[in-house]
């Protein structure tokens, strides 16, 4: 277990230092995190794998998979024991295993089975109550009741289209749509800005929904081609929202500064021209946490590390019904 802190390494292992959060980072970035904890006041960090473990009570997190906010430690002598305890507080329970293998792996055949299928999009995400659970050593038990993701470990599996979509990025849209629990139809219309090659386009048109792409180059024949999408070879940063008819959805995975992404979206919101908004932050070299919390700061919007993103978060808004 990698311990970091000032005044002396925390050991979670041990009593003396109650686990009050816990917060498990998307693989290759525990940096990432780990900045953004330091930043918002998390503490001495005790790393688990991939899971940080804190002394203080939950903060929220852009950058954590998930984040599980009531942690209780309990000494279990035994296999059995671990999933006496287990089964006694609820049913389902997703294990994270970066050690002990075997030991977590006999805990977790004692508890009812988990068998979640791949998602077909459209879909919502799952509603069923999930906490979440570890071996911080063989006798050393470390579980939450419940967690800021209904799914195993934050992770989000789709069955694959790989056929239509020109490249994998329509999995960040197809999670993004999910975690909103609604997503274009029929009758809708879309702005796609920055919209090659054209997977995202291809999301929304492929549920029924009017889609104009934006971009300078042009998309992959197939998307572009569907009887519902409009190609317009234009700047999606020259665009000018007040020139624009208002629509329900705007999405944008465009390469550019954070800073930049963050000055189009505040024109858009404040355009009025969106009723939602989908926009990638892309990070190139250092982590802009800075500009990543302006985003989380705009009313109405929040923003999450996807199970699909890579070093990059999305932001979700939508306009206030009233």
């Amino acid at each position: 277990m990698n311990r970091h802190g000032t005044g002396g390494p925390p050991d979670a292992t041990r009593p003396g230092w109650p686990v009050r959060s816990a917060y498990l980072a998307a693989p290759g970035f525990e940096p990432v995190l780990a900045q953004e904890l330091a930043r918002r006041g998390a503490g001495d960090l005790c790393w688990h794998g991939r899971l940080v473990l804190s002394a203080h009570p939950p903060v929220a997190s852009l950058w954590a998979l998930e984040t599980w906010d009531t942690p209780e430690e309990h000494d279990v002598p035994s296999i059995k024991g671990a999933a006496r305890i287990l089964r006694a507080i609820q049913r389902n329970w997703a294990c994270y295993a970066p050690m002990l293998h075997r030991r977590c792996a006999l805990i977790g055949d004692a508890l009812p089975p988990l068998r979640p299928k791949p998602l077909v999009f459209p879909a919502v995400a799952p509603d069923a109550h999930l906490g979440a659970w570890t071996l911080l050593a063989p006798d050393r038990l470390l579980l939450s009741r419940t967690k800021s993701s209904p799914f195993i470990n934050g992770e989000v599996e789709f069955e694959e289209n790989r056929t239509d979509p020109p490249s994998r990025a329509y999995l960040k849209l197809w999670e993004a749509l999910l975690r909103l629990g609604r997503w274009p139809v029929a009758g809708e219309t879309c702005l796609d800005l920055g919209a090659c090659p054209g997977g995202w386009t291809w999301v929304a048109a492929s549920n029924g929904a009017h889609v104009t792409a934006i971009d300078r180059s042009p998309l992959a024949e197939n998307v572009a081609s569907l009887p519902n999408v409009t190609c317009r070879y234009e700047s999606a940063f020259g665009l000018d929202p007040q020139d624009c008819a208002p629509v329900d959805w705007l999405f944008s995975d465009i390469i550019a500064y954070p800073a930049r992404l963050l000055a189009l979206a505040r024109r858009w919101i404040e355009s009025g021209r969106a009723a939602r908004i989908v926009m990638t932050i892309k990070f190139q070299g250092e982590t802009d946490h800075e500009t990543a919390e302006a985003f989380a700061a705009i009313a109405g919007g929040r923003v999450v590390h996807l199970w699909h993103n890579k070093h990059e978060l999305t932001f979700f808004w939508q306009r206030d019904p009233s």
